[in-house]
This record gives C-alpha cells, structure tokens and sequence, in this order.
C-alpha cells in the first residue's frame, strides 16, 4: 500500500498571512471526506501553492500561553480570565508566526512503512503527500494508517467499524 491509496485529497489549506483567528475557523470546520467535522492541522501553503508549513492546534495553544509563562513562579496569581484575554490578542496574528516550518512530508508512491517510520520518528500525526510535480496532493492522517493497519491485523479490510 501507498500513500496516495489512504490519503486525504487536499482540499484547504491556510496561507502566511491568514489570523489565527481565521485559521481557527478553517480548522474547525475542515471537512474530511464529505463532512464537515474539523481537523487538528492543516497545511500553510505559499502564494505559488508551495508547502511553507504546517499550524495544528498545539501551535495555537502555544500562539496563547506563551513559553515565558511556565518560567515564571506566579504562586498565588490568579489565572482567571487570562487565558480568554490573551487569546483574544492572538486572534489578530499571522500563521507564519506560529506555523511548524520544516515540515516532514511523503511522496504519493512512498510505501506505507515509510509513512509509519516518519510518523513515530518525528512524532507527527499527519503527513502531507507531495505529487510528481512537487506541490501538496493530499493529507496522509495517523487515524486511517492506523485502520489500514488494524484491518490487515484483523483480516477486515481495513474497515474502521462505521
């Protein structure tokens, strides 16, 4: 099996210069497949349609609670309302700040073994699939390797029990 045979078509994607607050939108209702459930991160494509990264809802909770806030001894501080209020300062910032670069990606033809191998070394969860011509063609998610998987271990199919 292939990437291309589990992957998902890519149909949206965020740009740099989208908000955190419209990546939020997008993210939480992404469709997969036919419905509209939402997805944990989709991929920052560059004006000539290029993958420039990735912003999944790790990189926006930390967009939020900033790394200097664990480093700090509060004691006693309240936290109420904080977290509301600094999300809403973040709203207005762009993707490109806060997007994973660097991102670990597959070709459509790379076995199945090698998209596991990438995802349990680099402890990533989905993986963008780059086509012959070098753009982004689909998304290669953990959940439908993980049933592929199951599938054969079960002699289902591959069927995810829907």
């Amino acid at each position: 099996m292939k990437a291309k045979d589990l992957m998902v078509p890519l149909r949206e994607y965020l740009t740099p210069d989208n908000t955190l607050k419209e990546a939020v939108n997008l993210l939480k209702t992404a469709k997969r497949g036919e419905e509209r459930v939402g997805v944990k991160g989709l991929p920052v494509l560059d004006p000539a349609g290029r993958l420039a990264g990735m912003l999944s809802m790790t990189d926006i909770l930390r967009a939020v609670f900033p790394s200097y806030m664990a480093l700090m001894e509060l004691g006693e501080f309240t936290w109420d309302g904080m977290l509301e209020s600094m999300a809403k300062k973040a709203a207005d910032k762009k993707v490109a700040q806060f997007m994973t670069r660097g991102v670990i990606t597959v070709r459509e033809d790379s076995p199945l073994m090698e998209c596991v191998d990438h995802m349990i070394k680099h402890h990533v969860r989905r993986l963008p699939v780059i086509g012959a011509s070098g753009g982004i063609t689909g998304m290669l998610y953990e959940r439908d390797v993980f049933f592929a998987i199951t599938g054969a271990m079960l002699d289902d199919g591959g069927r995810d029990g829907q």
